[in-house]
């Protein structure tokens, strides 16, 4: 198979149909064998009847229905769990993606030897103070961060080689890092293509400005992982041992102190190097005991389903 189409959703029954048109036409155009993979993350405007329905007209749709909404980056692993395609483009079903830039998309993995291809809305119709402003503050830090020169992380019109979606685990809020987790797990050849980007025709966005926060976390939490994801113990055991260090030397300075200096002084407890020795190698100890507990975290594995499937189709 050529191209799976992955698409996840929430509450947009409005724009289903146009969309499903649009990305047939196009892929009869281009004569591709493919499947489009609807990922419905707990609708309640109807969306699943009418995936139910395009599913009947047209085997080569396929869907997964959430008992509740688990977020974006759960319908996206999903969705990659289940894509057979060789090439796999993710969109967002608000017909804000346009499915004109799927041959590209295509051509530059298939043809060019591409990883990932991550698209780039260079002209947007959204908020100015809202989006605009706020998601170019947010993926210039993105960038000095990952050290990946793209220009919009978070959009949604992607398209990635078969191994990366299977190799990638996406969870939590991840999915604006997904060409950082890429990068992270060794596949390098990341490009970017400037695409088209479309108003809103339906309703209106899910998200709202607390994303822009949550974003800045879990680029935190990225850069993190990416550094000491699996040597935990190299920061939390360098912090604890400069701690305890600093710790000792006050201790240490504070008996010396006392028993040869100024054994008549002050007592030990009423001079402030002592609270200062104390909170430092406790303060050690603690970050010595988070890096053993983060080995010993890292030997297990997630073996708790991040979401739950009520129904499925042509899967």
């Amino acid at each position: 198979m050529d191209i799976s189409v992955v698409i996840p959703l929430l509450n947009e029954q409005e724009s289903l149909t146009e969309l499903y048109q649009w990305i047939v036409k196009v892929m009869r155009t281009h004569s591709y064998s493919y499947e489009i993979l609807f990922i419905d993350d707990g609708s309640t405007d109807g969306s699943w009847n009418t995936i139910q329905t395009l599913s009947k007209e047209d085997p080569n749709v396929k869907g997964i229905q959430f008992l509740r909404n688990y977020g974006k980056s759960q319908a996206l692993h999903a969705g990659f769990e289940a894509a057979n395609g060789e090439v796999v483009i993710t969109m967002d079903a608000d017909l804000q993606d346009n499915p004109e830039e799927i041959p590209e998309l295509y051509d530059l993995i298939s043809k060019d030897g591409y990883d990932l291809i991550s698209g780039w809305k260079k002209k947007r119709y959204d908020s100015v103070i809202a989006k605009n402003l706020p998601s170019k503050l947010f993926n210039a830090a993105a960038r000095k961060t990952s050290g990946l020169k793209l220009h919009d992380f978070n959009c949604g019109l992607k398209a990635y080689k078969k191994d990366v979606v299977k190799h990638v685990d996406v969870h939590g809020e991840m999915h604006r890092y997904i060409p950082v987790l890429a990068k992270n797990a060794g596949f390098n050849k990341i490009g970017e293509k400037v695409v088209l980007h479309q108003a809103r025709k339906y309703g209106k966005t899910k998200f709202g400005m607390n994303r822009f926060v949550n974003g800045f976390l879990d680029l935190i939490t990225i850069w993190f992982m990416s550094r000491f994801g699996k040597r935990p113990m190299h920061f939390f055991g360098l912090i604890g041992t400069i701690l305890f260090i600093i710790g000792f030397c006050f201790s240490l300075y504070l008996g010396i102190d006392k028993l040869f200096i100024a054994k008549k002084g002050r007592l030990i407890a009423q001079r402030p190097e002592f609270y200062i020795a104390l909170t430092a190698m406790i303060l050690g100890t603690q970050f010595f005991l988070a890096g053993f507990l983060g080995e010993i975290m890292l030997t297990s594995k997630r073996t708790k389903e991040r979401y739950h499937i009520s129904e499925k189709i042509h899967l």
